[in-house]
């Protein structure tokens, strides 16, 4: 059965079922909700589409485009809003401008750097290699330095990715974004699992750790399993795709992962987002963070 198909009731008792299994795996471990460290923060995605109070921001025709057309649909006929000609701009402060292509140059991750600058956004994510070129690029510019760790299978062991952690750490990374073991959470092993992420956790040292499960591998059940394994471990977000798998972020899985880690954890939707309103689509679903190549051309994007 596909998740657009499931009833609320039906959702809810999923999300209870595989975190029922995972907890009996883990001997029990409590299943927590961490909050975000202070040098993750970001911009939050309207409050009313994450199912909790309406914030009255004045925004609804930018920051939750689905709550608008519902009005439409009741009958409206006009729409207020505060903001009634979006920036696009005024989406950097969600995106992580990602650069990870195998071949790319020192001059490339320099321009990199220069364009989260000019349009301020979130983060620079890169190869571990540049790390220390752009930690000295954005030194005292307000971008975080993100980095890949066992990217982008995530089938070495969690030793090596902690290493790769601690390594990245030590040269001026503010942010790790981890790739799980996808075979061993299809393969049920939990404890793997929780292990391979929690390493990534203490050795990112209380720095932000965005958990990526590679949705377009798993079903709804493992989604929902990666999501608690990585609430249970501590991490700061989870995140849809590397980019270089079979599929990108869906509206759907970015819901679903939503509706699983709660509204303390992020969201981080990547893979496959190249136009402002796929951006926004995500962020209405649930998303706090946006990971993008073609960051610059979406905020350029004319509204």
């Amino acid at each position: 059965m596909d998740l657009k198909d499931l009833t609320p009731e039906q959702l809810e008792l999923l999300i209870k079922t595989v975190s029922e299994r995972v907890a009996l795996r883990l001997d029990g471990a409590a299943i927590s909700t961490p909050s975000p460290p202070a040098s993750s923060a970001a911009p939050q995605a309207c409050s009313a589409s994450l199912g909790q109070e309406c914030g009255e921001c004045g925004q609804c025709a930018t920051r939750n485009p689905s709550a608008v057309k519902e009005i439409i649909e009741a009958g409206a006929d006009r729409i207020g809003s505060r903001d009634a000609k979006p920036d696009n701009r005024e989406l950097a402060p969600f995106i992580d401008h990602t650069l990870l292509k195998s071949n790319a140059t020192d001059k490339e991750i320099e321009d990199l750097c220069k364009e989260a600058m000019e349009y301020e956004f979130a983060s620079v994510c890169i190869n571990s290699a540049y790390v220390p070129l752009a930690s000295r690029l954005l030194k005292d510019s307000g971008i975080k330095v993100c980095t890949v760790v066992g990217f982008p299978l995530g089938a070495m062991s969690p030793e090596s990715k902690a290493f790769e952690t601690r390594d990245a750490v030590s040269k001026g990374a503010d942010e790790i974004d981890m790739v799980i073991n996808v075979g061993k959470l299809k393969s049920r092993d939990y404890e793997y699992v929780f292990r391979d992420i929690e390493s990534v956790v203490r050795a990112a040292q209380g720095r932000c750790v965005k958990v990526i499960l590679e949705t377009a591998s798993l079903s709804d059940e493992e989604k929902v399993a990666g999501c608690i394994l990585a609430k249970a471990a501590s991490a700061q977000f989870v995140k849809t795709s590397t980019g270089f798998g079979k599929g990108g972020a869906t509206v759907q899985d970015v819901a679903l992962m939503r509706k699983v880690v709660g509204s303390q954890m992020g969201v981080k939707a990547a893979g496959g987002i190249r136009t402002a309103q796929s951006a926004r689509e995500m962020l209405s679903a649930g998303a706090t963070r946006i990971g993008a190549s073609a960051s610059v051309a979406i905020v350029r994007e004319k509204a």
